[in-house]
Order: structure tokens, then sequence, then C-alpha cells
């Protein structure tokens, strides 16, 4: 064939008995009922097959990552409470942590101290600031576990006291929250930007 001339598919009998074969020629490699396209879908079926739980994993991972804040250290037998003085390894059902951007933390026998802490910090730790916090967190009433103090509720007024007396009651979850305060007895359910001195000083 003289270089340079046009290549025409040519209709072949096979059109009629065969609806994968159309045209004779190159062009028959790329039609669907070839073996050339069915080895290289099969290649990408098993590519992916392989690839999905390495993809399940990560995103399991990155879910977890989200879900809850990193664990907050525990507190050493000499830690004291910076507002009561009292040493809160005692007391671990009811330890609140701060943790700095310098990765030291103090800790709290209760969430009541923590929030006197948070809202004078400049009486009880004068070289500390708001802006060097970088987590903080609580442990839930019922499950023990640390929880998000800023994404906690918390009840007050219950028949429930902590190492302090009169306690802000943490739960990770609203309607364990309602669920404690319907059955201890408690008066409201208030969030961290809920709790300023006013109701602290209802606590005393």
């Amino acid at each position: 064939m003289p270089t340079g001339q046009e290549i025409k598919p040519q209709i072949t009998k096979d059109t009629i008995t065969n609806k994968h074969a159309i045209v004779s020629g190159p062009a028959v490699a790329w039609l669907p009922g070839n073996s050339f396209y069915h080895h290289h879908k099969g290649t990408t079926m098993q590519l992916f097959r392989l690839l999905t739980p390495l993809l399940l994993c990560l995103l399991m991972s990155f879910s977890a990552a989200f879900a809850a804040p990193p664990a907050a250290p525990t507190p050493a037998a000499k830690d004291k409470c910076p507002v009561c003085g009292m040493f809160v390894s005692k007391y671990p059902d009811w330890v609140a942590t701060v943790t700095f951007k310098d990765s030291t933390s103090l800790y709290f026998d209760g969430a009541k101290d923590l929030f006197t802490w948070y809202h004078n910090m400049q009486k009880f730790t004068p070289a500390r600031k708001q802006a060097d916090i970088v987590a903080i967190t609580v442990n839930d009433y019922y499950t023990l576990k640390q929880v998000d103090a800023k994404q906690a509720s918390y009840v007050i007024g219950s028949d429930v006291y902590g190492p302090m007396g009169k306690e802000l009651v943490p739960f990770g979850k609203l309607a364990d929250a309602h669920a404690f305060l319907k059955d201890h007895k408690g008066k409201l359910v208030l969030r961290f930007t809920d709790i300023t001195p006013r109701v602290l000083k209802s606590l005393e």
C-alpha cells in the first residue's frame, strides 16, 4: 500500500454474525469484545481490589484522628492543682488537663477548678496565656475517657460531688448529660462558653 494512503475500514461478513467485529484492521483491538480490551480491564479490576482495603484503612485512620483529641499526659504523684493545691493523681476519675505549646501540662482535680483557673490565669499562673494552650481535656463521667473540654457538656446542680464539692460533671455526649441530669437531680446542662465566673460562683 502506498505511504500516506488513507486506510479505510472494511465491513466484513462477521458484522452480521459477530457484534464485536465491526471493522477489520488495527481498530478491532479497541472493541469491547476483543481479548486485548478484556486483559486490560481485568488488570484494572485486580489493581482496584488490591488498593481498596488500603484506601479504607487510610480513611478509617484519618476519621479516628479527627474524632477524638490526642491522649493527654497523666498527672504524676507530685502534680498539684494550681487552684486548690491538692494532689491531682489521687482523683483520676475527675482529672482535667491543659496542654501547652511547649508540651508542658497543668492538671486539675475537677472541671470546676479548671474553669476557675481558665477565667483567672493571671492570678494562678501569671506566666501562662490562653494563646499558648493547644488542648484542654476532661474525663467523661460515665466512660472515664478523655474528651475535648470545648466540645463536652457539663451538668451543674446534681447530687454528685467531686473532690472539691459541688462540681461541673462532664460528658462527651449531650444525650448522656441530659440522662444524668434527670437521674441525679441536675439543674442545667452547659457548654464550654456557658461556664462563666458567675456560674462558678454558684458552685462555691
